[in-house]
Parts: C-alpha cells; sequence; structure tokens
C-alpha cells in the first residue's frame, strides 16, 4: 500500500470501528501469525493489552495506522507489501493468511490478512510513541497542512539526487511508491531521472501540487487496485484509481495528452514509466 490506500483504509476504520469495543484479540495459531506480532515475546502479551477495551480514534502517520485505545495503549499497524484489514463477521470464512482477529461485543469482526507477512501490529502505550523508532524518522506527510511549497522547495535544493529514488524516499517525504511517484512527475511534467537540485521555482511549485493534488485525487478514487489485488478496502472492494492512472503500467499505450507512447524504462532495480514528450 502506498498513502492513499492506507488513508482510505483509515477513514474507513474510523467510521466504522472508532466505538466498538474489542470482546477478544486473537493471533492465529502459525508461526506466520507471530512474524505480525514480532514486536511481542508472547501471543498472550499482544491480546491481553486489546481485548476489553475500545478502540476511541484512528490516526496515520505515513503509512502507518494507529487506533488508539481507552486504556492509553496504541495498536500500530503497517500493512507491509500484501496486508490489509477486512471486516468480517461468524458467517464469512477466515481469508487464507488471516493472522489476526479481533472479535467485537457487538457484533462482527476485524481480520488482519497478509499472505507475505512483511507487514505487522503491536501495541504499546500512547506516551511510548515517540519511542517507536519508524515512526521517529517519518518525513513530513504530503497531505498535512504544514507541507507548504516553501518549504518543500527547501528540501529538494538540500538534495542532488534524481527524482523519482528521492520522492520514494520515506525519510523525504511520507507515503510515496513506485506507483503514485510515476503519476506525480508526470502531472508535474518532470521526468524520473531530474536533480533535485536543478529544478526552477515554477518546477517546484508545478511538483508540489502534483503531489497534493494526484495523492487527493486517488483517495476520492479510493486507492489503486492492481491485477494482483493485493490492495482492497475494509469491506474487500478494490479502489478504483487504477482507471485513472497516466502511465504507471502503461508501456506502450498512447499518453493520454499527447498520444505518444508510453516507455518504461529501469532506475535503480526499479521501473519508471512516463511519457517522453510530456515530461521534460
Amino acid at each position: 500500500m502506498e498513502l492513499p490506500e492506507v488513508e482510505v483504509m483509515r477513514r474507513d476504520l474510523d467510521r466504522d470501528v472508532v466505538g466498538r469495543k474489542i470482546a477478544t484479540a486473537e493471533v492465529r495459531p502459525s508461526k506466520n501469525a507471530m512474524r505480525t506480532i514480532r514486536r511481542h515475546d508472547k501471543r498472550k502479551d499482544f491480546t491481553s493489552r486489546l481485548a476489553g477495551h475500545k478502540i476511541s480514534k484512528t490516526d496515520r502517520r505515513g503509512k502507518y495506522v494507529l487506533l488508539s485505545l481507552d486504556s492509553g495503549d496504541v495498536l500500530v499497524v503497517h500493512f507491509g507489501m500484501s496486508g490489509q484489514f477486512l471486516r468480517g463477521n461468524k458467517r464469512t470464512a477466515l481469508p487464507a493468511h488471516t493472522q489476526v482477529v479481533l472479535t467485537f461485543n457487538q457484533g462482527g469482526d476485524l481480520r488482519f490478512v497478509d499472505p507475505r507477512t512483511f507487514g505487522e501490529m503491536f501495541v504499546t502505550a500512547s506516551d511510548e510513541l515517540g519511542k517507536v523508532k519508524e515512526l521517529q524518522h517519518l518525513a513530513i506527510d504530503p497531505l498535512d497542512h504544514v507541507f507548504t511549497w516553501q518549504a518543500f522547495g527547501n528540501t529538494l535544493a538540500e538534495h542532488a539526487t534524481k527524482l523519482k529514488p528521492l520522492l520514494m524516499d520515506q525519510k523525504f517525504i511520507s507515503g510515496l511508491g513506485n506507483i503514485y511517484s510515476d503519476e506525480v512527475l508526470f502531472h508535474a511534467g518532470l521526468r524520473y531521472d531530474r536533480m533535485s537540485d536543478s529544478l526552477s521555482s515554477q518546477e517546484v511549485r508545478r511538483l508540489y501540487r502534483a503531489i497534493q493534488e494526484t495523492l487527493q485525487d486517488a483517495i476520492r478514487f479510493r486507492g489503486t487496485t492492481l491485477d494482483d489485488e493485493a490492495y482492497v478496502d475494509l469491506f474487500g472492494k478494490p479502489g478504483e484509481y487504477q482507471n485513472e492512472l497516466k502511465v504507471y503500467g502503461r508501456t506502450g499505450q498512447p499518453c493520454r495528452r499527447c498520444r505518444s507512447p508510453i516507455v518504461m524504462v529501469k532506475l535503480s532495480g526499479r521501473s519508471a514509466y512516463l511519457c517522453p514528450q510530456c515530461q521534460s
């Protein structure tokens, strides 16, 4: 998941599970499930801090979702490459690779499904969040109101690196990955290999606007679901932004602006998609 998918999931959770009390928390009986809660030594260390407590609010930091509990603890969730939350109930079978199940007093449950187990869940005290290493090093959130184009431009100028790797650097800006870095750069009319310290003031403004507008559009269309269906929302429905993609995954197809063929190049082992005519 990239930032739009995580934000869609957070908003769904905010509407659907805030105010619900967790009756039971189960870590499924498999070694893979223990990888999901790898910061806890035992299943009970994790489940005992959840059972009997109400989810009071949701938050997001970068690609981490935070579920605050009425106990003062926080359930921190990172989806990794294939993790997702799904709502269910006793009448619906658990999907394969379900690692954790939270059952609510009011009925229904919340399932954390993660085939590749690169995602994780852990519980920590709210006043200990500042000590979580991964949260300490998160960069500015592009949807945060303090994300201004002037500050963005100053940070860009401090680097001398190619734009696509920089946009994907979670210590530079939170939440952009392969898909949205390509879409942002197309929207801004900039090539993946432009040096970040070479941009004019006008180009910085274009890139800044492109980041905000692309992410907001992706959230409005409820995220991007590719052919592998690695992402669906809380209720199992795919997103729709894949129908709006301008360059990502469209090798050989005509550019939606100029009709030139979209090309794919390799950059440090990753793919980058662009229109050679519209991006410079």
